[in-house]
C-alpha cells in the first residue's frame, strides 16, 4: 500500500511538471474510462441475458417435469388398464380369493415397474393390495375417485412413508364398474436424473409437513454436501450454494392435508454465464492492446506537442533574461504551434522595440534629449569610481531656473517647453566644456558633471564653469517671437570633499543651489553650515513616520461653544506629538514640514480616523458634537480624498454630518479649480465645510460665493484685541454680517477673556473657541471637561448685558 501511494504521488508530481505526461494520462484515462464503461455495460447485459435465459430454462424445465409426470401417469394407466382387462385377473376376482388377487397385482406391478398395486371395490375401499400399509392412502383414494368419476381415470401424487408416489386409478368393468385398479410408483432418482439429462437443470424433490416446516430433500441431483445448505434456507429466486449461485423455480406437485411435495428446479448462473467469459476475456485483451497502442500514440503526440512548446519556453526564458535578438524557431509550421511561434516572434520584436523605448525613457529626457536623473546619477557613480583609482576629483554643478513657473503661467506650457529646450541647447553648446555631461534632472532643474578634475584646481574650475553658465543666461531667449529673460540659481558640490557617495553629492549640490536661490548672490559652493537644516529635515521625516507607526501622535480637542447658550456644540481636532526625546511637541514644530514634504496627507488621515473613533465615544456618552478637522493645501489637491474619507466613515459607522472640514483661504487659492472640485465632492458626501483664518488671505468674494462652505472662522488676530482696537472690531462685525448675509454661520477663535465673549455675543457671532473657555484637551479628558462644564452652566446667571441681551457668566 505504501508503495502504491508513493507511486501515485510520483505520478502526480510528474503530471504537474510535464504537459506530455498529462497528455498521455489523458488519452489513457479516456481509453480506460470508455473500456471500463463498455466492460460494465457488457457485463450487465451478459448477466441480464443469462438470467433471462435461465428463467426460460427453468420455465421449460417446469413444462418438461409436468410432461414426464404425465408420461409416467399414462404408463401406469396403460398397465392398470391391461390388468383390469386381463382374464386371469378377472377370474381371480370372481373367486374372491384375496391372496390370489394380491399375487396377481404384485406380478403385474413388477412387469410394469409399479411398486404400489391394489384393488378397490366400487365404494373405493381397499379390497386387496400387493403391498402392506396402503390403508393410510384412503383419503387419496377418495380424491382419485372423484376425478375418475368424470375422467374415467385419475392420477395424483401422494406421500407414502415420507416418499412421494405417483398413483393412477383405472375402473374395472364387466360391463359395469365392478372395482378399481390402483397402480403407483415412487418419484425418485430416475425421474430427477431424466430431468437432469434432458434439461441440464438440477432437480430436488422436497417434502414438508406444513407451511411453517422446512423442506426436506427426498432426492436431488445436487451433491450431497450442498443439501444441508439447501434445506437450511427458504427458496428465493436466487440461491448461493457452495459451488456457486443458482437461479431457482419451485414446482408444486402435491398438497395432501399438511403434507406438501414440490420439485425445486435449479440452474447454475456460473454455467449460464460461462459461454460469455470468452467474450469478456477478448474484450480485456483488446483493452490491453488499445492501452499499448494509445500509450505509444500518446507519447508520440505529446512529444510532437511539447517539443515545440519546450523550444518556445526556452525562447521565453531568453526573453526574460533580456535576449531580444535571437529569432524563434518553428515559425514555418502551419498549425497552431506555428501560429504560437509566430506570435512569440512578434512579441519578441515588439518587446525589443519597447525595451529600446523604455531604455530611452529610463535614461533620457524626452523633451530636451538630454540624459535624465537616472543616467546622470549612474554617470556620477562611474566618474567617482574612476576618480578614486587615480586620485582625481569630480564636481557637480546644479542649477534651477528662476521664475520658470511664472513663464508657464503667463505664456503657457508650450512656451515653457520651448524654454527648457533652449536652455538645454545653450548649456550643451555654449556654457560647458566639450567632455562635460549636461542632464535635465526634473522640471526646470539641470545639472553638469565635471569629471576627472585635478584636486588642486577642481573648485576653481567648477566655479568658472558655473560662472560661464550664469553669463550664458545674460542674453534673452527668443521663444515664439517673444524675448524672455531668464536667470538660474547655481550650486556646486565636489567629490570627495563634500560627499563620499553619489546620492549625498547630488543632495549637497542641491543644498548649495537652494542657498543660491535664497541669497541671489550667484553660484554657491556647498558649505556644511548650510546643511544643518536639511539633515534635521531628513531626520524629522523618518521620526514622523515612526511616530505614526508606533502610536506617538496624540489627539487633542478644543471645545467650541454656542455664544447664545454657552453649550458645548463642537470641538476642533488638533494633533500633538509625544516625542520620545523632545517631549510633547506642538503642531508648529512638525506640521509645516509635513506640508512641505507631502506627509501631511498621512497625518490628515490619522487625525480624521482618530476623530471618528472619538466621536463614537462621545456619542455613546450622550454628547452630540461636530468635530472640526483641518485640511491642508496638499489634501485639497488630492483627488482621492473624498473616497478615503468616505471609506473611513463606513468603517467606523460615523455620519459625514458629524464633521466640519476647515480649509484656509491660501489652500484654496493655490489651485482654485482643483480645490473647488474636491470641496464640492466632500460637500456632496455631507461634510460641513469651513473657511479657517478668514480675513488673512487674498480670496475674493467671487470665490467665496462659489465655494460650497457652511461656516466662516474669524482669525484670532482680529479677535484677540477687538475690545481695544476699533478697526479689529469693525472687521469682525463686517465679517459676521457678510457671513450671515451669505447664509453662513460664524466661529470666532482666539477668545481669551470675558469681554471678547460678550462683545462677540452682542455682534451675533454663532460660536466661540479659545483659552477663555478651555485650552486644547487630550481626547480622554475632553468628555469629563464637557460634563463638568454642562453641570456648571446648566442654569447660567443672566445679568443685564450689551444691546439689551443678558450676558452669560462663564466663570
Amino acid at each position: 500500500m505504501n508503495r502504491l501511494t508513493a507511486a501515485l504521488a510520483l505520478l502526480k508530481g510528474w503530471s504537474r511538471r510535464s504537459l506530455g505526461v498529462r497528455i498521455v494520462l489523458l488519452f489513457l484515462g479516456l481509453l480506460l474510462g470508455v473500456q471500463a464503461l463498455s466492460f460494465f455495460a457488457i457485463r450487465a447485459t451478459i448477466d441480464r441475458n443469462a438470467r433471462a435465459s435461465i428463467a426460460e430454462s427453468l420455465e421449460s424445465g417446469d413444462r418438461l417435469l409436468q410432461r414426464l409426470l404425465e408420461q409416467n401417469a399414462q404408463k401406469l394407466t396403460q398397465g392398470a388398464s391391461l390388468l383390469a382387462a386381463d382374464y386371469g385377473f378377472r377370474s381371480a376376482l370372481d373367486s374372491n380369493d384375496t391372496e390370489t388377487i394380491a399375487s396377481v397385482l404384485a406380478n403385474h406391478g413388477d412387469r410394469i415397474g409399479a411398486t404400489v398395486s391394489a384393488l378397490l371395490d366400487t365404494r373405493f375401499a381397499l379390497r386387496a393390495a400387493a403391498q402392506p400399509g396402503l390403508e393410510e392412502l384412503q383419503p387419496a383414494f377418495y380424491r382419485l375417485a372423484e376425478r375418475a368419476s368424470s375422467a374415467k381415470t385419475a392420477s395424483e401424487i401422494v406421500m407414502l412413508g415420507r416418499r412421494p408416489f405417483q398413483l393412477v386409478l383405472v375402473p374395472m368393468r364387466a360391463p359395469v364398474v365392478v372395482g378399481w385398479v390402483l397402480m403407483g410408483f415412487p418419484i425418485d432418482r430416475p425421474l430427477v436424473d431424466d430431468m437432469r439429462d434432458l434439461s441440464s437443470l438440477h432437480v430436488s424433490l422436497q417434502v414438508r409437513d406444513g407451511a411453517a416446516a422446512r423442506w426436506v430433500t427426498a432426492v436431488s441431483t445436487l451433491p450431497a454436501s450442498s443439501l444441508p445448505l439447501l434445506e437450511s434456507r427458504d427458496t428465493p429466486a436466487s440461491l448461493d450454494l457452495a459451488d456457486g449461485e443458482y437461479s431457482t423455480r419451485r414446482v408444486p406437485l402435491a398438497v395432501e392435508h399438511s403434507n406438501e411435495v414440490s420439485a425445486l428446479l435449479m440452474r447454475s448462473v456460473d454455467e449460464a454465464v460461462a459461454p460469455y467469459r470468452q467474450l469478456q476475456l477478448g474484450l480485456a485483451a483488446l483493452t490491453l492492446l488499445g492501452v499499448v497502442v494509445f500509450g505509444v500514440s500518446s507519447v508520440l503526440t505529446a512529444r510532437r506537442v511539447t517539443s515545440p512548446i519546450r523550444r518556445l519556453a526556452a525562447a521565453a526564458e531568453r526573453l526574460g533574461a533580456g535576449d531580444y535578438t535571437t529569432p524563434l524557431s518553428g515559425q514555418h509550421r502551419a498549425d497552431e504551434i506555428g501560429e504560437l511561434a509566430q506570435s512569440f516572434e512578434r512579441m519578441r520584436i515588439s518587446i525589443a522595440d519597447q525595451q529600446q523605448e523604455i531604455l530611452k525613457l529610463a535614461y533620457w529626457d524626452t523633451l530636451t534629449g538630454l540624459p535624465n536623473r537616472v543616467q546622470f546619477r549612474n554617470a556620477v557613480t562611474a566618474a567617482t569610481a574612476a576618480a578614486r583609482l587615480v586620485n582625481r576629483s569630480v564636481a557637480v554643478v546644479m542649477l534651477d531656473l528662476d521664475r520658470f513657473k511664472h513663464v508657464n503661467d503667463v505664456l503657457g506650457y508650450e512656451v515653457g517647453d520651448l524654454m527648457l529646450k533652449a536652455v538645454a541647447d545653450r548649456l550643451s553648446q555654449q556654457a560647458v566644456r566639450g567632455g562635460d555631461l549636461v542632464a535635465r534632472l526634473d522640471g526646470d532643474e539641470f545639472a553638469v558633471l565635471l569629471a576627472d578634475l585635478d584636486p588642486a584646481s577642481d573648485e576653481a574650475l567648477a566655479k568658472a564653469v558655473a560662472q560661464r553658465i550664469n553669463h550664458a543666461f545674460d542674453r534673452s531667449l527668443m521663444l515664439s517671437d517673444q524675448a524672455v529673460d531668464i536667470n538660474a540659481s547655481i550650486g556646486i558640490a565636489l567629490w570627495p570633499y563634500h560627499a563620499d557617495d553619489t546620492d549625498t553629492l547630488l543632495s549637497r549640490a542641491e543644498v548649495a543651489m537652494y542657498t543660491s536661490k535664497r541669497r541671489h548672490d550667484g553660484p554657491n559652493v556647498y558649505d556644511a553650515k548650510l546643511d544643518a537644516a536639511s539633515s534635521q529635515t531628513l531626520s524629522l521625516l523618518t521620526e514622523l513616520r515612526h511616530a505614526v507607526d508606533h502610536g506617538e501622535l496624540r489627539l487633542y480637542l478644543q471645545p467650541k461653544l454656542g455664544l447664545e447658550t454657552a453649550r458645548v456644540v463642537g470641538a476642533e481636532a488638533l494633533m500633538r506629538w509625544q516625542h520620545p526625546q523632545r517631549g510633547l511637541l506642538p503642531p508648529m514644530d512638525f506640521i509645516p514640514f509635513a506640508e512641505q514634504t507631502g506627509f501631511v496627507r498621512v497625518l490628515t488621515m490619522w487625525i480624521f480616523e482618530e476623530a471618528a473613533r472619538q466621536w463614537k465615544v462621545l456619542q455613546e456618552s450622550g454628547l452630540q458634537l461636530t468635530l472640526s478637522v483641518n485640511l491642508s493645501t496638499r489634501d485639497l489637491l488630492d483627488q482621492e480624498l473624498p473616497q478615503k474619507f468616505d471609506a473611513l466613515l463606513m468603517r467606523h459607522q460615523v455620519p459625514a454630518e458629524a464633521f466640519c472640514l476647515e480649509i484656509t483661504e491660501s489652500a484654496i487659492m493655490d489651485d482654485p479649480e482643483r480645490a473647488l472640485g474636491t470641496l464640492e465632492r466632500l460637500h456632496a458626501l455631507g461634510f460641513r465645510l469651513s473657511i479657517d483664518d478668514f480675513g488673512t488671505g487674498y480670496s475674493s468674494l467671487a470665490y467665496l460665493k462659489r465655494l460650497p462652505v457652511d461656516e466662516l472662522k474669524i482669525d484670532k488676530s482680529f479677535v484677540l484685541s477687538m475690545e481695544r482696537d476699533l478697526d479689529d472690531a469693525r472687521i469682525v462685525r463686517s465679517t459676521i454680517d457678510l457671513a450671515h448675509g451669505l447664509g453662513l454661520s460664524v466661529v470666532a477663535e482666539g477668545v481669551e477673556n470675558a469681554q471678547s465673549w460678550e462683545l462677540l455675543r452682542a455682534l451675533r457671532c454663532d460660536e466661540a473657541q479659545g483659552f477663555h473657555m478651555s485650552r486644547p484637551l487630550p481626547a480622554d479628558e475632553f468628555l469629563r471637561w464637557s460634563m463638568l462644564w454642562a453641570a456648571r452652566h446648566a442654569q447660567p446667571a443672566l445679568p443685564s448685558g450689551i444691546g439689551g441681551e443678558r450676558p452669560i457668566t462663564l466663570h
